[in-house]
């Protein structure tokens, strides 16, 4: 009897050394895993909240162009935000990523420079890859920061 009861005590102590040496090498990575997955769920409910629609677009033989966006999604977004926002421009399969000093965005109705639900971008962009003649295609793609993106084709006007 003596022997068996040293053999369950041994048995026991084994097993709880056992459990926190699982639970030591397990836990960081648990945490981890927790930290990843609630970092992508925000990332997600971000982008499913912001939203935008090219409502209009005009562009002259003078290669400049306007473009009026509206935030039709729920999230607010700064004007460092859109200035951060990548864009090209041209003729479809010969366009351009615009440099940051060839656009400005100007928030119309703005009270408080970010770009709120209903409100209107006005963006203002000049490229020599705006074709020069009128009438002809003109490829437009706007990329916010968070990965939402809109494009358009539209024509040269006079």
């Amino acid at each position: 009897m003596g022997s068996e009861t040293f053999t369950t005590a041994m048995f026991l102590i084994a097993a709880i050394i056992a459990s926190a040496v699982l639970i030591n090498a397990a836990f960081p990575v648990i945490y981890t895993m927790s930290g990843t997955f609630s970092s992508s769920a925000k990332e997600a409910d971000e982008r499913i909240r912001t939203d935008i629609k090219i409502i209009n677009t005009y562009a002259t033989t003078g290669g400049e162009a306007q473009i009026w966006i509206k935030n039709v999604g729920k999230s607010r977004i700064s004007l460092a935000e859109v200035s951060g926002s990548d864009m090209f421009i041209g003729a479809p399969g010969d366009f351009e990523r615009v440099s940051k000093g060839s656009w400005s965005a100007e928030i119309l109705e703005d009270a408080n420079e970010n770009w709120e639900y209903g409100e209107t971008l006005l963006l203002t962009v000049r490229s020599a890859k705006i074709p020069d003649s009128i009438g002809r295609t003109v490829y437009f793609q706007f990329i916010l920061p968070n990965g939402v993106m809109r494009s358009t084709e539209f024509t040269v006007g006079g």
